[in-house]
């Protein structure tokens, strides 16, 4: 009886152990969930829920090299907006997307960091110095 009793303890201590240990997304949990709010409030209607886009209108955010590529070049996607048809993985889109330039540097890196760690993408965090960066055109 004693025995079953310490390995159940030995269990529970390991299992809580190991819980401790499981690693935290890329750009912290608070920051993914303020970035998905700002998705929801400007994103989410061209880009949709699960960031699958519109074909031939808007570029989804699902595992593009776009999304997860350099992120100077997104961040300027979300400062200046995108009026070309530029190709997204030799895919064109056509709706043109407006500059979300009033959004705060802290927004843009929480927005950015949601989508990098979302919709199957595992890409790194994107910080406000980031955009601070990009904003300074550097």
């Amino acid at each position: 009886m004693k025995k079953m009793i310490f390995t159940g303890v030995a269990l529970c201590a390991t299992l809580s152990f190991l819980s401790a240990q499981t690693p935290k997304k890329p750009g912290g949990g608070q920051s993914v969930s303020r970035g998905k709010k700002v998705y929801e409030q400007y994103c989410l209607t061209c880009h949709q829920v699960d960031g699958s886009g519109v074909p031939h209108l808007n570029p989804p955010l699902i595992k593009t090299s776009f999304v997860l590529g350099n992120k100077n070049k997104l961040v300027q996607v979300i400062l200046k907006g995108m009026q070309s048809s530029e190709p997204i993985d030799d895919e064109y889109y056509s709706n043109n997307m407006p500059p979300h330039n009033f959004l705060k540097d802290q927004e843009i890196a929480d927005v950015l960091t949601y989508v990098r760690s979302n919709f199957g993408n595992k890409a790194s965090a994107v910080t406000v110095a980031d955009v601070q960066k990009a904003r300074a055109g550097k």
